[in-house]
């Protein structure tokens, strides 16, 4: 298990990080199974987008210290973010159950978290192919449908602030 975790983040550091999705692009409108403080649901991207921006951020695989770095940073952040009229989403391939406790535990249960299956991680181009995970991957989508922000680099600590800085803009 220790060596299969060492390749795993080995994979993570030496994958090129890309995201082909311009601004100004249409987002992929995608159905998906969610899960928000342990509690499973459907999580429909064009219903989410009714209520205002989201920050839609993948993440290749919770209980990481990435990832769960990360998922905390955004749950602190969550008022700033409210405030501004923003969701966000967290999006990995792990399992619903996976989700179910991550949305506890590393999300605080400040917001939910959504499975990205293939085709989501092909549609937003995120994929690290060598190890079937997403990259890390924010996108802040407006309430158009339209991407106005994308940052995507592995070290998780800009995320949070890039996206809430983009999201902010919205309101001028």
């Amino acid at each position: 298990m220790r060596v299969a975790l060492t390749a795993l983040c080995l994979a993570l550091v030496a994958a090129p990080v890309t995201a082909a999705l311009p601004t100004g692009t249409k987002a992929p409108s995608f159905v998906t199974q969610g899960a928000l403080g342990g509690k499973p649901f459907k999580l429909d991207l064009a219903e989410q987008l009714r209520h205002g921006p989201v920050v839609l951020y993948f993440y290749p695989k919770a209980f990481t210290k990435g990832c769960t770095l990360e998922a905390n940073a955004f749950s602190v952040a969550m008022p700033e973010f409210k405030a501004a009229g923003a969701r966000v989403i967290g999006m990995s391939a792990d399992s619903i159950d996976t989700l179910k406790k991550f949305s506890i535990e590393g999300c605080r249960s400040a917001f939910p978290v959504a499975r990205a299956d293939k085709a989501v991680i092909k549609a937003y181009d995120v994929a690290i192919p060598a190890v079937g995970l997403s990259s890390r991957t924010s996108y802040v989508i407006g309430r158009d449908g339209r991407i106005v922000m994308v940052h995507s680099e592995m070290d998780w600590k800009d995320h949070v602030t890039k996206s809430l800085a983009a999201v902010k803009s919205l309101k001028r």
